[in-house]
C-alpha cells in the first residue's frame, strides 16, 4: 500500500517538474485526479485498511449463507465504501454551515440506508434479523456528518455506539437462534458486531473524534459540485445608468393626502369605539326567525344519508396495518407451517410437526392456535386479540408487531421474544422458567409463573 502511494506521489511530482521546465503553468500540468494528496491522508489509508479488514471477514461470512444475507451485506460494503468517498471530498469542499446545506453531501448515503430498509419492508421476508441488524447499523455512519456540537447530533464516538444499540438487539437474535444450528451464521453475527464494536468506534475516536475534516473556506460548497470556470467573454458595452428621481423637498406648505394605512394599536380600537354607536350593525330578530316558530327546523335527524362504502378490511394492532388476504394453514416446503389470516376461528390447531419445522403466524384475529408437538421455532406476527398454545420450541418464541395476545407455554422455550407489542399476557410453565425473555418498544406485558404452593397452579 505505502509503495504504491510512494509511486503515485513520484509520478505527479514528476509531472509538475516537467512542465514547469516546458514553462507550462501548474494548472494545466495537474493531472486531472489530484484528489491524491486526500486520498493519501493517513486517517484515510487507515480507514481503507479497517474497511478491507472488517468487512471483507463479514462478507466472507455472508458468502456461506448466501441469499439475501449476502445481498444485504453487500449494500452494508457498499455504504463503507460511500463513507470512505465522502471523507475524500469533504477535505476539498467547503464545510457546510448547516446539516441542511449537507443534504446533497451526504445523499449517496442515504441512498444506501434507504436500500437497506428496503430489504425488511412488507412481508417478512427470510432472515429479517439479520436484515434488520444491517439496516439499523448503518446509521452509524452518519458521523461523517457531525458538523460541530451544536449542530444536533451526538459526537461521532457517540453517535456510532448509539446507533449500534438499536440493531444489536436483531443481532443478538441471530446468535440466540443460530448458536447450536448453524456456526456460519454465528461467525457472521459476530463478524457485524466487531465491525462497529469495537472497530468503527475505535477508528473513529483515534481519527475523527470532532469529526471530518473540511477542506478551506474558500473551497466549492458542499452541498452543490465544484463548478467550472465561466469562459470568459467580450466585455459589452455598459448601457447608460437611469435618471436620477427628482429630490423633493425637505418641507412643503401643502397639507399631505391622508394615509391609506389604518391606525394600529389601542388608539385605533377607541376611535372604532367612539365613532360608531353601540348597536351599529345589529339585526332585530323576529319571531318567524327563532327556531322554535319554524316548521323546517324539527329537530330529528334524516336518515337519508348514504351509506359509507366499505373500508378496506384492516386491522391495527399498535400503529400499524395490513390487508386481510385469504386464511391459511398450510405446510410449505416440509420445513415451515404458514398460518395466516384467520379470524374468529378458536379450534386452530397443528398437530403433524417436528423439531425441524416452524411455524409463522400472520394477520390473525379473535383466534386460538394450539401446536401439539415441539417445533424449532414460532413467530407470532401482526395479530389482534390471538391466543397461542404451545408444548416445546428448540430455539425462540417471538411476538412482533401484535396487540391483545395471549401466550401459554406447556414445556420448555430457551428464548421468548416481545417487540413492539401493546398488551401481551405470557403464562409459563414449571419446565420454561428459565427462559430469557427479552422485550422492546413494548407496553403492558404480564408474565405468569406457577405459584409454589400447588405445582402447575398460575
Amino acid at each position: 500500500m505505502e509503495a504504491a502511494l510512494l509511486e503515485r506521489l513520484e509520478t505527479a511530482v514528476a509531472r509538475l517538474e516537467a512542465a514547469v521546465a516546458s514553462g507550462a503553468s501548474l494548472a494545466s500540468a495537474a493531472p486531472r485526479d489530484l484528489d491524491l494528496p486526500a486520498a493519501a491522508d493517513p486517517a484515510i489509508v487507515a480507514y481503507e485498511e479497517f474497511i478491507a479488514e472488517a468487512v471483507g471477514r463479514l462478507n466472507i461470512a455472508a458468502e456461506k449463507i448466501g441469499g439475501k444475507v449476502l445481498d444485504a451485506t453487500k449494500v452494508l460494503a457498499e455504504a463503507f465504501a460511500v463513507s470512505k468517498d465522502l471523507l475524500v471530498q469533504a477535505k476539498q469542499l467547503q464545510k457546510p454551515a448547516s446539516m441542511a446545506d449537507a443534504q446533497g453531501f451526504l445523499k449517496p448515503l442515504g441512498d444506501c440506508i434507504a436500500k437497506a430498509t428496503a430489504m425488511t419492508e412488507g412481508r417478512r421476508p427470510d432472515y429479517f434479523n439479520h436484515l434488520k441488524s444491517v439496516a439499523d447499523s448503518l446509521p452509524a455512519l452518519a458521523w461523517v456528518a457531525f458538523l460541530g456540537k451544536d449542530c444536533g447530533m451526538s459526537f461521532p464516538t457517540a453517535h456510532v455506539e448509539e446507533s449500534w444499540q438499536m440493531a444489536e438487539f436483531y443481532n443478538n437474535k441471530v446468535l440466540v437462534e443460530y448458536r447450536n444450528k448453524d456456526p456460519d451464521h454465528v461467525e457472521w453475527a459476530k463478524a457485524l458486531k466487531d465491525l462497529y464494536m469495537p472497530g468503527l468506534r475505535d477508528f473513529v475516536k483515534k481519527h475523527y473524534a470532532l469529526g471530518p475534516v473540511w477542506g478551506p473556506s474558500g473551497g466549492a460548497a458542499a452541498s452543490q459540485p465544484k463548478a467550472a470556470a465561466p469562459t470568459p467573454k467580450a466585455p459589452a458595452t455598459k448601457a447608460p445608468p437611469p435618471p436620477a428621481p427628482p429630490s423633493a423637498p425637505l418641507f412643503t406648505t401643502e397639507k399631505s393626502p391622508k394615509s391609506s394605512q389604518p391606525k394600529q394599536g389601542m388608539s385605533a380600537v377607541f376611535q372604532e369605539i367612539s365613532s360608531k354607536p353601540v348597536t351599529a350593525g345589529l339585526r332585530k330578530v323576529t319571531d318567524d326567525m327563532k327556531t322554535k316558530n319554524r316548521a323546517d327546523r324539527s329537530g330529528v335527524v334524516a336518515s337519508t344519508a348514504a351509506a359509507p362504502a366499505t373500508p378496506e378490511k384492516t386491522s391495527r394492532a399498535g400503529s400499524f396495518s395490513f390487508k386481510s388476504g385469504p386464511p391459511k394453514l398450510e405446510l410449505q416446503m416440509g420445513r415451515k407451517w404458514v398460518v395466516e389470516n384467520q379470524v374468529g376461528k378458536k379450534t386452530l390447531a397443528i398437530d403433524d410437526c417436528d423439531s425441524r419445522q416452524s411455524i409463522y403466524v400472520y394477520g390473525c384475529k379473535d383466534s386460538v392456535l394450539q401446536v401439539n408437538g415441539k417445533v424449532n421455532n414460532i413467530t407470532v406476527d401482526k395479530c389482534t386479540k390471538f391466543g397461542i398454545v404451545f408444548k416445546d420450541v428448540v430455539a425462540a418464541f417471538e411476538v412482533v408487531n401484535c396487540n391483545g395476545v395471549e401466550v401459554q407455554c406447556q414445556g420448555t422455550a430457551p428464548t421468548i421474544s416481545i417487540d413492539n407489542t401493546s398488551g401481551c399476557q405470557l403464562y409459563l410453565s414449571k419446565e420454561s422458567l428459565g427462559a430469557s425473555i427479552t422485550s422492546a418498544k413494548s407496553s403492558e406485558i404480564n408474565v405468569m409463573v406457577p405459584s409454589g404452593a400447588t405445582d402447575g397452579v398460575l
